[in-house]
């Protein structure tokens, strides 16, 4: 693959205003304050169910034993 074209999709100052004003002619200026709450409710909420699923995933099973006490622990063969 030529690597050339790797960089004929990286997007510069001039394509992003584009891409800005076809997104206002699109959905109006009136509606792209809507539009950006919307996305950061939908991260928020994106960001909460990882970090609940996360939780999840590190829970530990209170039935299995993590550390034990040190009077649980047997003393090495010798020290008698």
């Amino acid at each position: 693959m030529n690597d050339s074209l790797i960089f004929a999709w990286t997007l510069g100052g001039p394509e992003i205003l584009l891409l800005f004003l076809v997104v206002v002619l699109l959905f109006g200026a009136k509606k792209l304050p809507e539009l950006a709450r919307g996305l950061g409710k939908a991260k928020s909420e994106f960001q909460k169910a990882t970090d609940e699923a996360e939780k999840e995933i590190n829970k530990v099973d209170p039935t299995t034993p993590t550390q034990k006490k040190e009077s649980e622990t047997v003393p090495p063969p010798g020290n008698n």
